[in-house]
């Protein structure tokens, strides 16, 4: 398989804009150029997966991946926090505590 620059370069800009902005959404802030770039990257391979099979389709183009990414990191966001604070003392910490 053979990535060029420009795709190389269009999946990394998609990953760090969507990671940040569902860390905006998340937790109200971003989580570093390196949190936000691999929070993204696994978002977009997450709402790849996920919206065709629930039946969303986003169309093609940049935006739309984009914003494919952010639901999938939003999504990934939510589980670990769902995770993390069933086995780190439950809601109490909700929103008080960071993530990561």
């Amino acid at each position: 398989m053979h990535i060029s620059n420009e795709s190389l370069l269009v999946i990394l800009v998609v990953g760090l804009v969507a990671g940040w902005l569902a860390g905006k959404i998340v937790r109200g802030a971003g989580f570093g150029l390196i949190g936000d770039l691999v929070i993204g990257i696994v978002g977009a391979f997450i709402g790849d997966w996920l919206l065709p099979r629930i039946g969303i389709h986003l169309g093609t183009g940049i935006i739309s991946a984009i914003v494919n990414a952010t639901i999938g990191a939003v999504l990934l966001l939510l589980v670990v926090g769902l995770l993390r604070g069933r086995f780190g003392g439950g809601w109490g910490g909700w929103g008080r505590r960071r993530w990561w």
